[in-house]
């Protein structure tokens, strides 16, 4: 039987061996955090002032804005700072800074069974634990499963793909917590009243698929789906296509094809807040890259700096590039004394030689661009639509539609800066609309 996958994208090579069979360790209670206010939809004004002593798991910042997400102190200690930093997605936010006591005093917290949730209580524990999109985006998790008026879900998608090169926090998170992540999508299905979930994970994830597989035995509406190992399947539109053959449509959202995307992190952050009643104050990040002695998949507090995961794995090589992220779509760093955020699942070190960027040359107009992209755009056309700001035919072209996954960078022989390009492009169209408004 044949993988299920979608059409275009591309094949870079998966570097998670240094990683992948390794086992997620804790990392040791930070000395300070530094927890940004910022972390999905609107920013949160902060709760708390300067000298307060706080718990962990306390709420330290909130909004009255529906499209935001709460934030909570991830250690017990003093606040000394509320100040705007750097964050790795590259803007700044208002932060608490937070000095550790050593103590990790927790907030009373409760756990809850599933089974004694209505879906009314599973969206308030969604919006209170303060979850959002974990695979990057930090969009607010309660936002996204409340469908807007005359629409619905009837299917969930759990994304185990993690396609990005290098990462594979998830992947252990399969193997180790299958279980926990069975309850965070019985939990998403109880929520919206889905009748089918389905976990999509790459086929050259065999333990996990096993694990998840042995976890859902027993759960008629649950399929586990070997996916295809291609670049971006994990891409919110690639799964919906490759698993239930359905299109999202140009400027359209996931719910309009009945579906509800959630990242693993996500789903075992969900089933965590049920079972601890505890909110999102920590994740699994993967530290890796040839300059580190040892790369790990590591459990951090929200608000860690990434000096301390570097010091923790044994920084020793010469560092050419520190990537947020994974290499595809990640975001290059001028500092590591930056925080760890609700969206931070990799730390990626390259050395001076894997990072070197090669010189742009003209485009040969070869057409590979436009065979690899995943939502069946012309790359090399909107590029020079771009670059010449000529910003009404790149919004004809559907720029706007672009989900900036690299795929056409990286199959370019001229080696054009076609992301940041259309990135460009799909920022200037945007904020055309929202003027035009």
């Amino acid at each position: 039987m044949a993988l299920k996958t979608f059409l275009g994208g591309v094949h870079p090579a998966p570097s998670k061996g240094r990683t992948g069979d390794r086992p997620i360790v804790t990392a040791p209670l930070p000395q300070k955090v530094v927890i940004p206010l910022a972390q999905g939809g609107a920013p949160c004004e902060p709760v708390v002032k300067v000298g307060d002593m706080v718990q962990a798991g306390q709420k330290i910042g909130d909004s009255q804005a529906f499209v935001s997400a709460p934030v909570h102190a991830s250690i017990s200690g003093k606040v000394t700072a509320i100040e705007s930093v750097l964050c790795p997605t590259g803007r700044t936010s208002l932060a608490v800074v937070i000095e550790g006591d050593g103590s990790d005093t927790w907030i009373d917290s409760q756990g809850r069974s599933l089974d004694d949730l209505s879906p009314a209580d599973i969206k308030s524990i969604v919006r209170e634990a303060g979850l959002v999109g974990m695979g990057g985006a930090m969009f607010p998790t309660h936002v996204k499963i409340s469908p807007p008026p005359g629409k619905s879900f009837d299917a969930v998608i759990i994304n185990g793909a993690e396609c990005e090169p290098y990462l594979t926090c998830d992947q252990r998170l399969m193997m180790e917590e299958a279980d926990t992540i069975i309850l965070g999508l019985k939990a998403w299905l109880k929520v919206t009243g889905a009748p089918k979930g389905y976990i999509g994970i790459e086929d050259n994830k065999k333990e996990a698929i096993a694990a998840i597989k042995a976890a859902a035995a027993n759960e008629d509406n649950i399929e586990v789906v070997p996916l295809l190992t291609k670049y971006p399947q994990g891409s919110e539109k690639q799964l919906i296509f490759a698993i239930l053959g359905r299109e999202v449509p140009s400027g359209g959202l996931p719910v309009d094809a009945g579906a509800l995307v959630q990242n693993i992190g996500t789903t075992y952050a969900l089933a965590q807040a049920i079972i601890t009643g505890k909110p999102l104050v920590e994740r699994v990040v993967t530290v890796t890259g040839t300059p580190l002695k040892n790369p790990q998949n590591v459990k951090v507090r929200i608000g860690t700096l990434f000096s301390d995961l570097l010091s923790y794995c044994k920084l020793e090589g010469k560092v050419g590039k520190l990537i947020n992220g994974g290499p595809m779509m990640g975001i290059a760093q001028t500092s590591a004394e930056v925080p760890v955020m609700k969206g931070t699942s990799g730390i990626l070190l390259l050395s001076p030689e894997e990072a070197r960027v090669l010189p742009e040359r003209p485009c040969i107009r070869c057409g590979r661009c436009v065979e690899a992209c995943p939502i069946r755009l012309i790359p090399t056309l909107l590029d020079q639509y771009c670059r010449h700001e000529m910003w009404e035919q790149a919004e004809q072209g559907h720029v706007a539609d672009c989900i900036e996954c690299g795929s056409c960078a990286y199959v370019c022989p001229s080696k054009r800066h076609l992301v940041a390009s259309l990135r460009l492009g799909k920022a200037e169209v945007l904020a055309r609309r929202r003027r035009n408004k």
